[in-house]
């Protein structure tokens, strides 16, 4: 209770002071922030994100829809019912072989939400770089100031582009959402006031160690991503994602990026699509990239490549390896219980969207790791 007064103190004195320089739309957009993950509004808002923030169609071509076909039914392992209540699961769709397996919707929501995918958009940028890497002709240890000259001063001056894909730019950073004044929940109020993701990226000046010296989860570092596509290619994220990698997919549905007020795409975690889409973005990683992306990138970009603690969560380009993994098995993750986790060898793509609201709390990513391997592994049997 005493944290929503002091957030709506927060927001009466923010209004108070831009006075009538604000408009009525950045106050909605604020509010939307404070209230986006409270435990009434949450499931609503993770499929209604275009009602709140300042969005970008990704078109998805006339093309038609590439085809998800109806397997035989799947067993769901034991504690599996449980665990869909525990962990506020809206979503669940398994594919073994690009056939559908088992396909689920909870908490009152439907297979046409579009939902947000908070981190997994990473792993899609990633692809999206691998796609356009070689021809224009972008070094991974060239420095990032190359392609995105306004970073020039910044703290990101001196990083590389290999620094950035796996988050070991060395920027300092708090990614705490639970703490109103870090710097990811500052990030999440550039974009309801409608502000540069570009300007406060360049206005980040302080390094926590050197480049390449520290694997540290930055999401910024994924904005700088996409500010290094646009400057080596000339082209809008937007426009480009949209024609080499949303359109040969064969989506359902046009997905949409949450954008700042400069119409830029929220490229670390603004994207929203529908769950049966993420499946087929997945099923694409699976097949090695299926001539959308080369398949050399999809192998180097899933290896746990950053120098992340012995034992620990492995971390490639972008992409997320889990403990213990299994040749070939990788995951695009995202806040609240988003996850993309394919397992080649038992060829399995499995999408959870989520609004778990204690995803934070000990042992739950754990948790929900070893349900995704039982997933596939169910899945998997004859």
């Amino acid at each position: 209770m005493r944290g929503r007064v002091l957030r709506w103190l927060l927001v009466l004195v923010l209004i108070l002071g831009a006075g009538a320089a604000w408009k009525r739309e950045e106050i909605a957009r604020l509010h939307a922030v404070l209230t986006l993950f409270d435990e009434d509004r949450i499931v609503g808002n993770f499929s209604a994100m275009d009602q709140a923030f300042l969005t970008r169609p990704l078109p998805r071509g006339d093309g038609p829809v590439a085809p998800l076909p109806e397997g035989p039914a799947m067993t769901l392992p034991e504690g599996a019912a449980d665990w869909i209540a525990r962990r506020s699961v809206t979503a669940l769709v398994v594919l073994k072989d690009g056939r559908i397996r088992h396909e689920g919707y909870y908490l009152g929501t439907g297979p046409e939400d579009l939902r947000i995918s908070w981190s997994m958009a990473k792993s899609l940028l990633s692809v999206l770089f691998g796609i356009v890497q070689a021809e224009a002709g972008i070094g991974l240890d060239d420095p990032v100031v190359k392609y995105a000259p306004s970073l020039a001063g910044s703290a990101y001056d001196g990083a590389t582009v290999r620094n950035i894909l796996q988050m070991t730019s060395g920027v300092a950073f708090n990614e705490d959402y639970l703490d109103f004044w870090s710097d990811i929940n500052r990030m999440g109020r550039v974009l309801a006031l409608g502000r540069s993701m570009d300007g406060f990226a360049a206005g980040l000046k302080d390094r926590a160690t050197a480049p390449g010296e520290k694997w540290h989860y930055v999401s910024v570092d994924t904005h700088v991503l996409g500010m290094v596509i646009r400057g080596a290619t000339g082209r809008d994220i937007a426009d480009l994602m949209s024609e080499r990698l949303i359109a040969p997919l064969g989506l359902e549905a046009t997905p949409y990026f949450i954008t700042d007020g400069l119409g830029e795409p929220f490229v670390l975690g603004g994207l929203n699509m529908r769950t049966r889409d993420y499946a087929r973005f997945g099923q694409m990683v699976l097949e090695g990239g299926r001539g959308i992306v080369p398949a050399d990138w999809i192998a180097a970009s899933t290896a746990p490549s950053a120098p992340t603690a012995p034992g620990e969560t492995g971390y490639g380009y972008q992409w997320w390896v889990p403990p213990g993994a299994a040749p070939g098995e990788v995951m695009a993750q995202g806040i609240y219980g988003q996850y993309i986790h394919i397992d080649r060898a038992k060829g399995t793509v499995i999408v959870v969207n989520a609004a778990d609201r204690k995803f934070r709390d000990k042992g739950v990513n754990d948790e929900n790791i070893a349900m995704l391997r039982a997933l596939a592994s169910a899945a998997a049997a004859p």
